[in-house]
């Protein structure tokens, strides 16, 4: 059985190693519990909430090696599957679902998943890197395998035939001339025992169910709105949250006036420390009651603005942080070989903040029922957000129940739990169900951001146009996508950790968006100068046979060199992360000096398909979310507060700005699946990049500067 454990966290998720949103004073009862416990113990021994048994079986450091902790055969024979992992739109659960129904050789129909329940599934770490499919796909696979040669085993035996004749199909196994269905054979007996680490799977060749197009699990649900988002969950005597929060992104409180809202009827106002808030019958008035609260927050003097960002994070920045990359990573000695160069190229590019805009934002429903609390919503990290709230409530884990309904997008923004801590805390006082579902306002203040960064390449090249040196110092963004692809004897490459004045966190494709933008539209500008084709000049320094499969590809899909229609700049970006790899070519066009983004070429490698709609959907996907990116979306912010922190003001893409998107999956048999879910975003912005350079207009924006 494969280990979950290993699933670290990638080091530059900011938002994890933020402390707690909220401390809650510690109440009386609390305390004597605690107290009655470990006497004159160490107490903050006992207010940890970690290392508890974790979800039906396995713990934080090891995952369930019983089949039946992942597979079910119920008597009516269909087939349920656990996983802690959770569907944010990235359709896993059809995906996974297909795992299962083919090494039980039942059809699709017959499967359904418990997802990210922390009572019914295993521990897990959370859903993010692209793992899903590469991870958790192998374990249900195995763990189904197993559950098949046990109900193979049962069959021989109540079928009096022998085993090597039997044959498995559509929940029936047959032999003897009879058959028994799966129902039959579990009838009073489970299937339980242990999943063996090499239970052998079947070959890419024998897919039936894994490899085609199947429908998206539950997608009528979706369509037709019968689905239920935490925001429409409602739990019998409900009542509705809303907390007082600083006008700005940060601030102090410094006074309070809560009589308006304590003399409304149906308004309990809710007071922990700095923790402010109201529960009242319905969304309008708990937003009415807060309105009313006076309150005065000081913000400090001399804060950071979007204009002066860029050398605030290099003036604050510390190798010391730590942090993927922040070592440096070298090859050769590129000072040296620059200094020998025919050639050298230098730029400064500068990433901003960007919102993650959810279609469903942060929500939560909490519910106490004496010391045990539930609660639903929204999150990548069911367990983790389980032991944020054990934490904030000094309770054990096993007193806490997090469900995590499909939920409306995510992709990085929602790997902490501050809106499930405060729906719980307002629910504690008022002994009732309480739902909290953030504004846009809040939304954009209060959840996390992209990194910004800056970024500084220096290469160098010899007569022949070869790059000899590559120098690449990325401050803030991250580290991930750091190193490059092309071959290039010296090299040096480094990540320094600087001090964000705003929330930040993970963003799909973690920093290799901003890496690959920056180092691809470098490559493109030292082609354009030396006069070198860009696809062939990538290619000289590219031996990565499926790097250049897919390079070769979005070039002949788009024509390359010349754009479907004259006049208009024809761009290529080519790069690889998550053990995918992804080329996209963008044609654009001008009129009236306004540029538009008329088609997308992209060529996509990630291994063996398991679900081709489903993975064409993650890409365009993807891709769409990059529209965003390369276009038009950055924060702004001043004084303590962010200035277009709503949807009126941030302007993410919108239909008019999709373009025609062809989309071309080079499927890989023989190769493991790896996750689609982040790297094709980030080839999108410097492909649209390199094609607007036709019109000098990106070379103002991100100047070059030539020696």
């Amino acid at each position: 059985m494969t280990a979950r454990h290993d699933e670290t966290f990638e080091v530059e998720r900011y938002e994890l190693s933020s402390p707690p949103t909220w401390r809650f004073a510690l109440e009386r009862r609390t305390f004597l519990a605690i107290f009655a416990t470990v006497g004159s113990g160490l107490l903050v021994a006992a207010t940890q909430a970690r290392g508890q048994e974790s979800g039906r079986t396995g713990s934080q450091g090891s995952a369930p090696t019983d089949v039946k902790a992942w597979v079910h055969v119920s008597e009516d024979g269909r087939i349920t599957g656990y996983t802690g992992k959770t569907e944010i739109g990235q359709n896993i659960r059809t995906s996974l679902a297909q795992a299962i129904a083919d090494e039980l050789h039942v059809p699709l129909d017959r499967v359904s998943l418990v997802m990210a329940d922390t009572d019914l599934v295993p521990f897990d770490q959370g859903t993010f890197g692209s793992l899903s499919t590469p991870r958790m796909a192998p374990v249900l696979a195995r763990a189904a395998a197993t559950a098949r040669e046990m109900l193979l085993d049962r069959a021989a035996a109540q079928l009096g035939a022998p085993r090597a004749s039997l044959t498995c199909d559509a929940g029936q196994i047959t032999g003897g001339g009879r058959n028994v269905g799966f129902g039959d054979l579990v009838k009073g007996r489970q299937l339980t025992g242990v999943v063996p680490a090499d239970a052998p799977l079947m070959p890419r060749s024998a897919w039936k169910v894994r490899g085609t197009p199947a429908p998206k699990v539950d997608g009528r649900r979706f369509v037709t709105g019968e689905h239920r988002y935490t925001p429409d969950l409602t739990r019998p005597g409900m009542l509705h949250g809303r907390m007082l929060r600083p006008p700005g992104y940060t601030g102090t409180l410094t006074t309070v006036d809560d009589s308006g809202a304590r003399g409304m009827d149906g308004v309990t106002v809710v007071r922990d420390g700095t923790f402010a808030g109201v529960v009242a019958s319905s969304a309008r008035l708990a937003r009415r009651a807060a309105s009313a609260i006076k309150a005065e927050w000081t913000v400090p003097d001399g804060l950071p603005t979007a204009t002066t960002l860029y050398d605030h994070l290099k003036a604050t920045a510390s190798t010391a942080a730590g942090g993927r990359g922040s070592t440096p990573t070298q090859t050769g000695d590129p000072a040296k070989a620059r200094t020998a160069a025919a050639r050298t190229f230098a730029a400064t590019y500068r990433i901003p903040y960007i919102a993650h805009v959810p279609l469903e934002p942060r929500a939560a429903v909490a519910e106490w029922e004496g010391d045990r609390l539930t609660v639903w919503t929204g999150t990548q990290r069911p367990f983790g957000v389980r032991s944020e709230l054990a934490t904030a409530f000094r309770i054990p884990e096993d007193r806490v129940r997090v469900i995590v309904p499909d939920t409306g997008s995510a992709y990085g923004g929602k790997h902490t739990g501050e809106q499930a801590v405060e729906a719980a805390r307002l629910a504690k006082a008022v002994n009732r169900p309480v739902k909290v579902v953030y504004s846009r306002p809040e939304e954009f203040s209060f959840g996390y951001l992209r990194p910004a960064g800056v970024i500084e390449i220096a290469a160098a090249v010899d007569a022949e146009g070869r790059l000899t040196a590559w120098e690449f110092d990325n401050w803030n963004s991250g580290g991930a996508g750091l190193a490059t692809p092309y071959d290039v004897p010296n090299v040096r490459t480094q990540f320094h950790a600087a001090e964000s004045p705003l929330r930040q966190g993970s963003y799909r494709g973690l920093a290799s968006t901003a890496n690959h933008h920056a180092r691809e539209m470098h490559m493109d500008a030292i082609a354009r100068a030396l006069g070198v084709d860009a696809v062939e000049y990538r290619l000289r320094h590219l031996t990565n046979d499926r790097m250049r499969a897919v390079l070769q590809a979005a070039a002949r899909g788009a024509g390359w060199p010349k754009p479907s229609v004259d006049g208009r700049g024809l761009g290529i970006a080519c790069g690889t992360d998550k053990g995918s790899y992804i080329a996209t070519a963008a044609e654009v066009s001008r009129t009236d000096n306004v540029l538009k983004v008329e088609r997308l070429v992209v060529a996509y490698e990630c291994g063996a398909i398991v679900n081709p709609d489903g993975l064409r959907h993650q890409v365009e996907g993807a891709i769409i979310q990059g529209l965003g990116g390369a276009l038009f979306e950055a924060i702004t912010f001043a004084n303590g507060a962010i200035t277009n922190g709503n949807m009126a003001k941030y302007r993410v893409p919108r239909f008019k700005d999709v373009p025609s998107i062809e989309l071309l999956l080079l499927d890989r048999p023989d190769l493991p699946s790896v996750g689609a879910g982040e790297t094709p975003i980030v080839c999108v912005a410097p492909a649209i990049g390199s094609a607007a350079r036709t019109f000098g207009a990106v070379a103002d924006a991100l100047p070059v500067r030539f020696a």
